[in-house]
């Protein structure tokens, strides 16, 4: 009986077994323990979900901010570049270099860049070193002409370690957090799965954060709009049976992962990496999905130290009702 009673906690307690964390290159994108890494869908909603959810738009639809093709001259989404091990590394200079990590930064001759080269918008530059698992990633980034560069923050990550940048620090996102863990891209759509939360912005955030975030970007007070760092997740009501391939595998990360909110930018906007395999029409199904069918989530109970991504370990049974010898 005992040993009967052990595998139902068993089935009850335990989660199942873990997968491996998400991937690029062959390098990890932080351990399957970060918080990037971890499922939502399990956490409390939160006491100000729906005065968030009507802050930002209950009636507003979700849009891929990504896909195939060229929008005002430049690839759709946040791009990215994985570097070799020995790639040369230049210097940067900062706008905000009291809270820009010095560099110097493996930027490759003609680098891709949000919006293309002559873009005028976030101009962000993310670069893996996937050979020592570190993570550059600049924001508003323009050459000097003498192969050094000008940008307006930057940040460097060591994927092999959960810290978090100082308290009050910018990275090359608003929230000061990292970009590259947070986007959606098309090798992992097209496995199945996306097994990490999803960046994302929207219009009006509050002069606050929330862990894992670790800096502000508003003068709003009020307490109707979100924090930066604050977690979403698409209810497990929503069917999205529906859908095709693309966006469902997308939708489905949202009921499970979620997205954390990341930067101001438009409304339940998500972000991903531009690939000429995307199926724009696909992606554009989303507009479906409007912000009524979200709700915010606490993530406080994952916080282990307020200067570490890292959260809990899965629960565990004591090894006695494992052990134990029947009746």
């Amino acid at each position: 009986m005992l040993r009967f009673l052990a595998c139902l906690l068993c089935a009850l307690v335990l989660p199942a077994p873990a997968l491996a964390g998400p991937s690029l290159a062959g390098c990890p994108i932080y351990c399957v323990r970060n918080i990037w890494n971890v499922r939502s869908d399990r956490l409390p909603v939160d006491p100000n979900s729906t005065t968030y959810v009507q802050t930002v738009g209950p009636s507003d639809y979700v849009h891929a901010d990504f896909g195939s093709g060229l929008w005002d001259g430049g690839p759709i989404g946040i791009p990215f570049v994985v570097v070799p091990g020995d790639q040369p590394k230049v210097p940067v200079s900062f706008d905000y270099d009291d809270e820009s990590d010095p560099g110097p930064y493996p930027i490759p001759d003609n680098p891709p860049i949000e919006g293309g080269p002559d873009a005028d918008g976030d101009r962000h530059i993310l670069m893996l070193d996937a050979d020592n698992s570190i993570l550059y990633e600049l924001y508003y980034a323009w050459p000097n002409g003498d192969g050094t560069w000008h940008a307006g923050s930057g940040a460097i990550y060591d994927l092999t370690d959960n810290s978090l940048r100082p308290e009050t620090w910018t990275s090359a996102d608003a929230a000061g957090l990292p970009i590259l863990p947070g986007l959606v891209r098309y090798d992992e759509v097209a496995s199945g799965e996306i097994r990490h939360a999803i960046r994302f912005t929207v219009s009006q955030t509050r002069k606050a954060y929330v862990w894992p975030a670790r800096h502000y970007a508003s003068s709003l007070t009020g307490s109707q709009y979100p924090p930066m760092g604050q977690r979403f997740r698409l209810k497990a009501t929503v069917d999205i049976s529906g859908f095709p391939p693309q966006a469902r595998v997308i939708l489905q990360a949202l009921k499970i992962y979620g997205m954390i909110l990341a930067d101001n930018g438009s409304d339940w906007y998500i972000s991903g990496a531009p690939d000429e395999r995307w199926d724009n029409v696909d992606l554009h199904t989303l507009h479906a999905i409007s912000g009524d069918d979200f709700e915010a989530v606490d993530s406080s109970s994952l916080m282990l130290a307020p200067d570490s991504g890292l959260t809990p370990a899965p629960p565990v049974l004591p090894p006695f009702l494992l052990l134990g010898e029947e009746e």
